[in-house]
């Protein structure tokens, strides 16, 4: 059945005018985005077969995952709707991170994590992140360390301190993802941030906490009391 051929009220487009955006399931949803289907299919069929892909059985999450090339290789999907696609998804991440900035406010292991889960728990490559804090730990800045490959990074202390200093931090988290979905920290987790530590507590900047991102998961070495 085409589109046209249903009633409004199952239409997506008009389902969303008549009961509101919160009434559409995943597939409508991704429907209204794409907005047309194929000759032999609508764009419901069309937004079933995208979220099908993936693994364990697709779903919304792993559209994070699918790159423009991906999406194309679906019957239906050109270029146009393939970064469509992606859009709404970076969208979607962006919305969720900003969500977690009206506070602001980093005074536990768990409102760093969900500051930075959705940004890093997708993320194929290690990569870390230098969260500067005044002494009530508020947000004064924030900086990319290094982005390395599938299971190391390569980091400078030194580069971490002149940031914090530009910043005027005087407290520093330190947060990065393994691409493995396992946050437990590696013996050179433990040496790098006992290293960055001592440094920074020779210039009077503490590092106050280092999260380890997994797959919606994560590890403090503070609650593991490999940071006093």
């Amino acid at each position: 059945m085409t589109m046209k051929e249903k009633s409004e009220s199952l239409r997506p487009y008009e389902k969303c005018l008549l009961k509101g955006a919160q009434t559409l399931s995943d597939e409508e949803l991704l429907a209204v985005i794409i907005r047309c289907g194929t000759k032999n299919e609508n764009s419901v069929a069309l937004a079933e077969r995208v979220l099908s892909l993936g693994a364990q059985g697709g779903g919304l999450l792993n559209i994070m995952d699918l790159s423009v090339k991906d999406l194309m290789k679906v019957r239906g999907i050109g270029k146009v709707k393939a970064v469509q696609v992606k859009c709404i998804g970076e969208l979607s991440r962006r919305i969720v991170k900003c969500s977690h900035n009206r506070q602001m406010k980093f005074d536990s292991a768990q409102s760093v994590a969900d500051y930075y889960m959705e940004d890093m728990r997708y993320l194929k490559r290690e990569k870390i992140m230098a969260l500067m804090l005044d002494t009530a730990c508020h947000y004064v800045g924030e900086y990319e360390v290094s982005l390395g490959t599938v299971n190391t990074s390569i980091i400078s202390p030194r580069e971490i301190f002149i940031e914090a200093l530009k910043c005027e931090a005087v407290n520093i988290i330190l947060v990065h993802n393994h691409p493995s979905g396992n946050p437990e920290p590696s013996s050179e987790d433990v040496v790098m941030t006992g290293n960055i530590s001592s440094i920074g507590k020779f210039i009077g900047i503490g590092i106050i906490d280092h999260i380890i991102i997994g797959d919606n998961t994560y590890i403090s070495l503070r609650d593991k009391g490999i940071i006093n």
